[in-house]
């Protein structure tokens, strides 16, 4: 475990001291995948937490994005084990029926990260503000390219699904970089011609240099690429590589994993929006410990529909009228 882990995790653990929970009490925790270092993160996170909280813990996950039968048979085996709260990052809204069971029979379900269309699905969310992750990114590439008029956007999605998370980012940066988006709640609904295309990514490498070579086949001179996340960052700008063009376009992307940043700091990576997976995670075990307790449940952001658990632009080029911080304060944050 990390110095910087430790010490977030030893604040989480003052609070938690006052409401300790019974030993018998389960957490579950169940992501998308086990793979991406952002949910290998929240796992390492809740895990943690939950062992200085005194709780019993079990994790699941999906095997990529997307992947919701896998999550669907974990929520039910924590139904059936009587968990006392559920953390998920729900892989699509098919996993909201079997969630209202869950809330039904008294379990306290947190998405992370990624919110359920369903409001009944969920008591709340712990997440990054995603559409105000994209918007940075957005700005931040508008202003670094100056005049936007020449601008030849490749815009690489997780999938077709219109997952909240996926639309907040992509809208978010569209927003953010001056093209109008006439419905926020679905992707590719802008009529710009700077736009070239949106492909799915899978958010991931493989993905990413599959997405990244078919809209290069549509327009060679792609010049601004925005990616859902860093892995998927990663496989665009291998595509670019491989036909020559690694220095044509600004790759901006979110997640601000230790790789990101470091692709940051080489200039793969022109800009990202730095989440925090572990903040998630323990605010969530924290708040299963209060429920435990006594019924507490927690509380929205004020002004938002969940709770904000921060994000910040990571970038060494600063943009003017763009709030950011540099590489190394990104690495001190960062994780994975």
């Amino acid at each position: 475990m990390t110095m910087k882990m430790k010490a977030l995790l030893g604040s989480v653990a003052l609070a938690l001291m006052a409401t300790s929970a019974s030993a018998a009490d389960l957490a579950c925790l169940i992501t998308k995948n086990n793979t991406n270092p952002f949910f290998v993160k929240m796992k390492e996170g809740a895990e943690a937490a939950a062992t200085a909280a005194g709780l019993d813990f079990q994790a699941y996950a999906g095997e990529k994005d997307g992947d919701a039968a896998p999550q669907i048979t974990a929520i039910e085996n924590c139904i059936a084990a009587g968990a006392k709260g559920i953390l998920i990052t729900p892989s699509n809204d098919s996993v909201g029926p079997v969630l209202k069971e869950a809330r039904a029979a008294g379990i306290l379900v947190i998405a992370l990260d990624t919110p359920l269309a369903d409001p009944e699905a969920q008591d709340i969310t712990f997440a990054t503000d995603n559409f105000e992750a994209g918007l940075l990114i957005g700005k931040w590439a508008a202003a670094t390219m100056g005049d936007t008029s020449g601008a030849k956007i490749a815009m690489l999605d997780i999938n077709k699904d219109n997952i909240s998370v996926d639309v907040a980012r992509d809208t978010g940066f569209l927003v953010g970089f001056g093209i109008e988006v006439p419905d926020l709640s679905v992707m590719g609904s802008e009529t710009d011609a700077r736009v070239i295309g949106h492909e799915s990514s899978d958010a991931n490498p493989e993905g990413g240099l599959r997405a990244m070579e078919t809209l290069l086949a549509k327009d060679p001179d792609i010049n601004v690429i925005y990616t859902i996340n860093e892995p998927a960052a990663e496989g665009a700008y291998q595509a670019m590589k491989n036909a020559g063009k690694e220095n044509q376009a600004l790759i901006v992307s979110v997640d601000g994993g230790c790789p990101g940043v470091a692709s940051v700091k080489s200039g793969v990576i022109g800009a990202t929006s730095q989440q925090y997976p572990l903040l998630m995670a323990s605010k969530g075990i924290e708040a299963i410990v209060a429920f435990a307790k006594d019924g507490t449940k927690p509380t929205v952001t004020e002004g938002l529909s969940f709770f904000n658990t921060g994000v910040n632009l990571v970038t060494d080029k600063p943009a003017e009228g763009v709030p950011s911080i540099d590489t190394v304060k990104g690495t001190e944050l960062c994780w994975g």
